[in-house]
């Protein structure tokens, strides 16, 4: 075996072991979906590895009797075309890769500039996510909002999940962490009565969920808990009791606030899922800092400072500041055709992946 793909081999030994260690979890979901995720990325590997063993095998019995067949002699150039492409194959698999891709994700899209409009723009937003994850067979769980006066969104949080263990390459946070930053949206808004186009923007934060409570430890003694009553526009109460809650993880300074649900038990289990996975992409984030040689992504941002694309409704135009990407179809993306967009995104991530594999 080439020496370029001996680091394959603890890749191979691990994924046996996970096999075994899955057979003995099947009661347990959180550790089953931990396990699965790791086994399906390992899989890709294991996978390619194991085409590349059969056409070398093949290439050199081909090599060996084709000084006595001219049949193996003829066939001696195809296989070694197929052991190159089996060969290039592995090196594409074995390139690190974000070991969160196969996570499910929640979004939170806040207005900004523009106040109504901006708020207006957020509605447009997570219906274009909603309608997103529709179309790859994904379900959408409205984990809060906060509505404006004219039915946008302040801020809202989506809960996006695959259903059932995906490739990695397949998965919910492989797409949609290229979604972190500030969009921009560029239109007449309906407040406007001399038909000026406004400029305005809403933030979006994407970040892996936790699979289970116990991936991630939280100290309740780092914990401080608030309860309030839940409000609804304008300020108004929604309900007569303090069931709102509103979390703050003291060693980071995260705060997390939740009212949707009808009870403070529920909206504090909402609150602690979304703490998690606060506290799992900056945990993401400092190993990412750390490794900084293997840089897991060029593209994807969790900066809402970082104006990442322009949406001209003018124009029908929209546009990834990142990418380069430009098309002239803004009515079909807000209809919740991305993909697109996202491939650009996933494109030049890739690139940036192999190259990196290579130096």
């Amino acid at each position: 075996m080439s020496d370029d793909f001996t680091p394959v081999l603890p890749l191979l030994e691990e994924y046996a072991a996970i096999e075994a260690e899955m057979a003995l979890a099947a009661s347990d979901p959180g550790a089953m979906r931990r396990l699965g995720r790791r086994y399906a990325e390992l899989g890709r590997v294991v996978a390619a590895y194991r085409a590349w063993e059969r056409a070398s095998a093949d290439l050199a019995d081909a090599v060996e009797l084709a000084a006595e067949d001219a049949d193996f002699a003829a066939e001696v150039p195809s296989l070694k075309e197929a052991c190159d492409a089996a060969a290039s194959r592995l090196r594409e698999v074995m390139a690190p890769r974000d070991p969160d891709d196969a996570r499910d994700v929640i979004i939170e899209v806040k207005a900004g500039e523009g106040g109504e409009e901006s708020a207006l723009f957020a509605s447009d937003l997570a219906r274009m996510y909603t309608r997103y994850a529709e179309r790859q067979g994904w379900a959408v769980e409205v984990m809060s909002a906060t509505e404006s006066d004219l039915g946008g969104y302040k801020d809202l949080r989506l809960a996006v999940k695959s259903r059932g263990a995906v490739e990695p390459a397949q998965g919910v946070w492989a797409h949609l962490k290229y979604e972190g930053g500030v969009h921009r949206v560029q239109r007449v808004p309906v407040t406007e009565s001399q038909g000026r186009i406004h400029t305005s923007a809403a933030g979006v934060l994407v970040m892996p969920e936790a699979d289970d409570p116990g991936e991630l430890e939280i100290d309740p003694a780092d914990l401080r808990i608030d309860v309030f009553r839940s409000s609804g526009p304008g300020g108004q109460s929604v309900n007569t009791t303090d069931s709102a809650v509103r979390l703050t993880h003291l060693p980071t300074g995260i705060v997390v606030s939740m009212q949707n649900e009808k009870s403070q038990l529920q909206n504090k289990e909402a609150a602690m899922r979304v703490l998690r996975a606060r506290l799992l992409a900056e945990r993401a984030a400092a190993a990412e800092a750390e490794a900084s040689a293997a840089r897991r992504s060029q593209v994807r941002t969790v900066d809402r400072s970082e104006r990442i694309r322009t949406y001209n409704f003018p124009e029908n135009r929209i546009a990834d500041h990142r990418t380069g990407y430009k098309a002239y179809n803004l009515d079909a993306v807000l209809d919740g055709d991305l993909g697109p967009v996202i491939a650009s995104a996933l494109a030049v991530d890739e690139a940036a992946r192999l190259a990196a594999a290579g130096e």
